[in-house]
């Protein structure tokens, strides 16, 4: 049996740094490189690509990345664990397959595909089996908003990616599994952990939420002492080392940037936590209050103590529907009187939209500069100081198209007939874009059956 395991994160979401995966596996020595793209609203992103086009619906940054980083996984023996296939996981690995033999990687590499999350051809027949996927925050049933959903994905969890090691698969390709799932696989296939050992199971829950977000555990965007964090501009990605009982240690390459501390891994832990005590995955419910936590030497932080406790019956499904239309203009206003102007433009526009008689669900109006983060907390604190310039950004939502329309025309005349000194007008008119709402429901597990399959380049 492996005695310990390395798995290192290699992106942290769709648009992480490319040059990541390729630095964690020259970097020093790895078992593992884990990829997570997905997050709520990509999967209807996606979603829309394949329907434009039926061979697209993957994060297709995966491929030439891929194709950079193969010949070092098949000479290194590195496996590797991703969600990139996003809604088309098949397509996704046959783009990869297709850049191996590119690269004279015959029969050296097998591509395991896991698939069976994606339920949008699957609602009618659900709802009309009862399953009502009510929205877990308002108990709205989907049948509110069905003729508008864009995709619907159950969260599978880690097994169907065992099972694709188990049978050979070098790189296993996903669809909507958990951010975590794609950690606790490999653990699970290489110590042979059963099902019901729920302390095993948070445990390696627990060290997948700590590396999903990639550098975010090893000094990227981390809070505590941030300007002392070194060489960011160098920062290494977080690696779990771990072992058969459970225990495992956070750590990084030698001679890269950032930093790992038990501050900034606690800070990466209470991201998306929810309930401390309940942190609900398909495989396990962690509890996140037994967690200890020690330094073990430079940037290697220890995690050990974790209990579980049993999965539940359900699955999470990520729905993502149509809302209706957005868009957001910006002008920067100069000193002197910058916020003075900048107030008084977002008025004329305000009244022009009035007068109108436009219809919005809501207009937004932040000054960038004096009170976009803190909002009026802020602008209380600054009152009439005379800051050198400020960025009047305004949005607006609707639940028809033609408002948001002709809101974009109305900031940009402001330019020459509203108050003076306008220095930008960033990215020119502004355009209406769709929202994509968010519903989050549940689904009982047996209704969600992932299938698995491994090819051979």
């Amino acid at each position: 049996m492996t005695r310990r395991l390395r798995i290192a994160a290699g992106q942290g979401f769709w648009g992480d740094w490319l040059e990541a995966p390729y630095r964690q596996v020259t970097g020093g020595p790895v078992d593992y490189l884990m990829m997570d793209y997905l997050a709520e609203v990509t999967m209807s992103i996606m979603q829309k690509q394949k329907s434009r086009d039926p061979a697209l619906g993957y994060a297709k940054d995966f491929i030439p990345l891929m194709q950079r980083i193969l010949p070092i996984l098949a000479q290194r023996k590195i496996k590797v664990t991703a969600n990139a296939g996003g809604v088309n996981p098949r397509a996704c690995a046959a783009a990869v397959a297709e850049a191996a033999r590119g690269l004279g990687l015959q029969q050296k590499l097998k591509i395991g595909v896991v698939s069976g999350d994606d339920l949008l051809d699957r609602l009618d027949g659900l709802l009309a089996r009862g399953h009502a996927l009510k929205n877990l925050d308002t108990g709205r049933p989907l049948r509110d908003v069905r003729d508008r959903v864009r995709s619907a994905n159950a969260y599978l969890g880690a097994w169907p990616i065992v099972e694709a090691l188990r049978q050979g698969a070098d790189i296993v390709i996903t669809g909507r599994v958990t951010d975590t799932g794609l950690t606790l696989a490999p653990l699970i296939h290489a110590f042979g952990w059963q099902a019901s050992d729920w302390d095993l199971m948070a445990a390696g829950t627990v060290a997948g939420h700590i590396i999903e977000c990639g550098a975010q555990a090893s000094g990227g965007n981390c809070l505590v002492d941030w300007a002392r964090i070194p060489d960011l501009a160098n920062v290494g990605y977080p690696i779990v080392e771990a072992r058969a009982d459970g225990s495992f240690e956070i750590l990084k390459h030698p001679r890269t940037g950032g930093r790992i501390n038990v501050a900034g891994v606690t800070e990466q832990l209470v991201y998306e936590m929810g309930n401390p005590s309940e942190y609900i995955t398909p495989d396990c419910v962690a509890d996140f209050t037994t967690i200890e936590l020690r330094q073990a030497g430079k940037d290697r932080v220890r995690v050990s103590g974790v209990k579980g406790k049993p999965a539940t019956d359900k699955l999470k499904v990520s729905i993502a529907y149509f809302y209706g239309y957005k868009a957001v203009g910006t002008l920067v206003y100069a000193w002197p009187d910058a916020l003075a102007k900048a107030q008084a433009a977002d008025r004329i526009l305000r009244q022009r939209l009035k007068d109108l008689k436009l219809e919005f669900e809501a207009i937004h109006t932040e000054f960038v500069g004096v009170d976009a983060t803190h909002g009026r907390l802020t602008r209380e604190a600054v009152g009439s100081a005379d800051v050198p310039e400020v960025q009047l950004r305004v949005g607006v939502r609707a639940r028809d198209e033609a408002p948001v329309e002709r809101f974009t025309r109305e900031i940009a005349p402001l330019i020459l007939n509203g108050p003076p000194s306008v220095t930008g007008f960033a990215g020119g008119r502004p355009k209406p874009e769709e929202i994509v709402a968010y519903w989050p429901a549940l689904i009982d597990k047996q209704v969600v059956q992932p299938t698995v399959e491994v090819v051979e380049v």
